[in-house]
């Protein structure tokens, strides 16, 4: 027996969905699919525009790209996240500025936000990490302060609240991710989702190359390819329709986790969840706080020995040489030395999580 990590919830209606969408011919970026599936997307998350495109990455660029961020440009993100947030910020030409995180959620600390922000500054992207929304009033007090865009990276967070809103809404954007270990996927894709109309439409227009609406195959502006195929989008709208059955799964596997891995609470820390947000848990994840012999990576080598897979935490983005960053960051440092992410996947059984939390217990206590 073999667990991973994760696994797509993937089924008869996605199957029965690609089937019709070979069949009809349209199969590449053009199609109803991609326009019904950007609709209703953007409605789940409360917004009125949706932005299909080709990655969570590519999502990223392109809001940035379409804001007109670039050289001499500061936008400030979480060390601890996908590298995918800063390296997106890099591809426009502008700098990365990095924030430690907070043990509370694990996300960007706000209070640390303040002291980062300077002339250049244009913009600050908060992550939801692992499933768990950031504290988006003081985040968004800030950026109201100084006159800063705030885009959420909600790749790995879709259908989470704050305060009963979906994060993705709550900034003038929310960037998605499709990808095959997410919440609901598309294999590759991702979205931007805004109440900007305006702002859609550029996403939109850079999105194709920079296409002319006017004249066919005139392109006057810089741009990307960027789309995403109506083959992945039919894949998205099979997967929309059981978003929320997916999401109860993993609020009830992470539940499961919390009632097996309660007796060892003093040797590890659980994955958080405060009362004012409504996390997905798209990760199970746990810190190894135990100062005894086995240490966060002997124990992800033991779980490897049974049949259990899991992986790290995030490596601290500020630590890569291309950024250039010298700072410290001693919470991020921490979670990321000491951060597992357990199989989460929606097919998980009880018998399943029991074995696995088993196992951590009896590894711990050796």
């Amino acid at each position: 027996m073999f667990i991973p990590v994760a696994q797509p919830d993937i089924g008869e209606e996605e199957l029965d969905a690609v089937i019709k969408t070979v069949k009809s011919g349209w199969i590449s970026s053009i199609g109803e699919n991609i326009l019904e599936f950007e609709s209703k997307y953007a409605s789940y998350c409360g917004l009125k525009y949706g932005v299909a495109t080709s990655s969570g990455t590519t999502a990223l660029h392109l809001c940035l790209a379409s804001s007109g961020i670039g050289p001499g440009d500061e936008i400030i993100v979480p060390s601890l996240t996908f590298v995918a947030t800063a390296n997106a910020v890099m591809y426009t030409g502008a700098k990365p500025v990095f924030v430690d995180s907070e043990l509370q959620t694990w996300n960007i600390d706000p209070q640390q936000i303040e002291s980062k922000i300077n002339k250049n500054t244009k913009a600050i992207i908060p992550v939801h990490l692992y499933g768990h929304p950031a504290k988006m009033d003081q985040i968004l007090s800030i950026a109201r302060k100084y006159n800063l865009a705030v885009y959420e990276d909600v790749a790995e967070a879709h259908g989470a609240k704050y305060r009963n809103n979906r994060v993705g809404s709550l900034g003038n954007a929310g960037c998605f991710s499709f990808f095959g270990n997410k919440i609901i996927t598309t294999g590759e894709g991702g979205m931007v989702v805004t109440n900007n109309k305006k702002f859609a439409e550029k996403m939109k227009t850079l999105r194709d190359h920079g296409t002319s609406k006017r004249r066919r195959y005139y392109y006057p502006w810089l741009g990307f390819n960027y789309r995403m195929t109506n083959i992945q989008a039919a894949i998205g709208l099979a997967q929309l329709e059981k978003i929320d059955k997916i999401i109860a799964k993993k609020k009830w596997i992470a539940g499961t986790y919390e009632k097996y891995l309660k007796p060892i609470v003093q040797k590890i820390e659980l994955s958080p969840h405060e009362s004012w947000a409504d996390s997905v848990f798209w990760m199970y994840s746990i810190l190894v706080t135990s100062t005894g012999k086995i240490s966060r990576d002997n124990l992800m080598f033991k779980l490897k020995e049974v049949g259990i897979d899991s992986r790290p935490f995030f490596y601290p983005i500020h630590r890569y040489k291309r950024f250039d960053c010298h700072e410290n960051f001693k919470i991020t440092e921490y979670l990321a030395s000491a951060g597992i992410n357990l199989p989460s996947s929606p097919s998980l059984d009880e018998s399943q999580i029991r074995f696995i939390c088993e196992n951590i217990i009896r590894i711990l206590d050796e």
